[in-house]
């Protein structure tokens, strides 16, 4: 099996793991792992046909479409609806 897709294989259980932790503990992990799959979308696109990076790609979208869409409702100068256990953690914060 090639690198490409072994590398591929622990993102996903990276972001099945980040998934199970409570919304609090998901930011850091979160955006490691969206930062990190371009360049493994890429490196697998290398590696293999457009098929299978497509086929990468759509996972990546459905793991990530909440904050990809609060991503481009922000770009686009829209409010952005923040859940409700991520705003009391700022509120806290904010008090502090």
């Amino acid at each position: 099996m090639k690198l490409s897709l072994i590398l591929g294989c622990i993102w996903v259980v990276g972001a099945t793991i980040t998934a199970l932790l409570p919304m609090r503990r998901q930011m850091v992990p979160g955006l490691a792992l969206l930062v990190l799959a371009p360049v493994l979308l890429i490196y697998i696109g290398y590696e293999t046909s457009w098929w299978v990076t497509g086929l990468a790609l759509a996972a990546f979208l459905s793991m990530f479409r909440n904050p990809l869409r609060a991503l481009v409702q922000w770009m686009m100068g829209k409010q952005v609806e923040i859940p409700k256990e991520i705003q009391e953690q700022l509120d806290k914060g904010k008090k502090k």
